[in-house]
């Protein structure tokens, strides 16, 4: 499977339905009333952490994920039916970012924990609610709230236990493809891991933990030369790092202070990290060589295993030591920002914008005052009426005496067109 771990994908919540205007008409009913239904809410967009996932491969495939809209409202104060909410599954270690605002919205560690990212829009009333003792026949109903369209930036940073660091072909896939039950490409040549893996290791206590074999560094990796520098987050988040270095190069001791230059240079976290040091391919090197290396690394104060990840050779031992360093180790606290996500609920859509097209015309636009012309009845007089009063509030109608709007001049809001007198009534 190939490895992606970040993605930019384009989401929208769902529209609420429209209310209806509409009457009671039943035979033996006096006088009726009014009984138009609500309309249904909009679908709104959930992101869900999913442990079983380990790449954000599937969002180069499908990038737009839109709710369904709500339904309409109906006659005999029949409401809409609500739209089904999205959920998309994306893996534990997502970190989410408003693309519009540069913020983090979340950050994903726990498997099944969800975050809204945007609400559904609200169903408009019907004629039923604005009936009061003053007005029995309602002519006008609500539009539904619009739904959220955003943009975000998604970054998996994997979450394991144990990070595997070392030079390329040092070993790590090796080892990972024998304490687990992971299966990665090997073979002697260097760059053969492309991308991390990641393998469960059981416990004596019959439960596991998750280690990630990272591509191998090499020296300028933290400026971005090979491929380690692209992964070197996915071990941030680790409890300690377990470093694999290969005991048949010319000077071992010299690759384990380069990787650790290498994370300095990019982290300060990541340099602090516990290491547990293990030298590999002893299968291949004589018990002097051996003794002479643990003298090199005693020196400097590390205290290494002597394994052959090929043989098996002081793996059993290597495990213990790690088993260990997970149940007393705690992972370190993440140091992500999350910022509190208003977007997410903003369903508001007052902006509004007047236009002078020509000499006796103009134009309105705008999201709210749009829709609500949408359900607004021309031949109703009530309905006009109401209208007005919402462009009034809005400010629209200042807006409009501002540019110069005469008597007898045309506004377009919408499919609406209405003429303007200064006694604020249209005709």
């Amino acid at each position: 499977m190939q490895f992606i771990d970040k993605a930019k994908i384009k989401i929208s919540s769902g529209k609420g339905g429209n209310g209806v205007v509409a009457w009671r008409r039943e035979k033996f009913v006096d006088k009726g009333g009014p009984a138009g239904g609500d309309g249904g809410k909009g679908g709104s967009v959930y992101l869900v952490a999913d442990e079983g996932l380990s790449t954000l491969l599937d969002f180069t495939y499908r990038s737009i994920f839109k709710a369904d809209n709500g339904e309409n409202g109906f006659k005999k104060s029949m409401h809409g039916k609500s739209a089904k909410d999205l959920y998309i599954k994306v893996p534990t270690g997502t970190i989410v970012k408003d693309l519009k605002t540069g913020n983090i919205i979340a950050d994903l560690t726990q498997h099944e924990q969800t975050v809204l990212v945007a609400k559904g829009g609200r169903g408009g009333r019907g004629n039923i609610h604005f009936c009061t003792p003053q007005n029995r026949a309602p002519q006008y109903c609500e539009p539904g709230e619009p739904g959220i369209e955003r943009d975000l930036q998604l970054e998996l940073k994997l979450l394991a236990d144990v990070g595997l660091l070392g030079f390329p072909n040092a070993g790590k896939s090796t080892f990972i493809s024998k304490v687990s039950a992971a299966k990665p490409k090997i073979a002697d040549y260097p760059f053969t891991t492309l991308v991390p893996n990641l393998g469960v290791v059981r416990k004596s206590s019959g439960d596991g933990y998750v280690i990630a074999d990272i591509p191998g560094l090499i020296e300028g990796a933290s400026e971005g030369v090979g491929l380690g520098h692209d992964f070197l987050r996915h071990v941030e988040r680790c409890r300690f790092l377990l470093h694999i270095i290969d005991g048949t190069e010319i000077d071992p001791l010299k690759n384990y202070k380069i990787i650790n230059e290498e994370l300095a240079k990019y982290s300060e976290k990541l340099a602090k990290l516990y290491q547990v040091v293990a030298i590999n391919k002893i299968d291949a090197i004589d018990k002097e060589h051996q003794e002479a290396l643990k003298k090199e690394f005693n020196e400097i104060g590390v205290e290494p295993f002597f394994i052959s990840a090929v043989t098996g050779e002081n793996i059993d031992s290597l495990k213990y030591e790690l088993e260990n360093k997970v149940d007393t180790i705690e992972k370190p606290q993440s140091e992500v920002t999350v910022e509190e996500d208003f977007e997410a609920t903003n369903n508001d859509d007052g902006y509004w914008d007047v236009q002078k097209l020509n000499k006796d015309t103009y134009l309105v636009t705008g999201g709210r005052i749009i829709r609500i012309s949408q359900v607004t009845d021309s031949r109703s007089t009530e309905q006009i009426i109401r209208f007005q009063n919402i462009m009034i509030s809005m400010g629209i109608m200042d807006e409009l005496k501002r540019l110069g709007i005469q008597n007898g001049d045309t506004i377009i809001v919408g499919k609406l067109e209405l003429e303007y007198w200064d006694d604020e009534v249209y005709k």
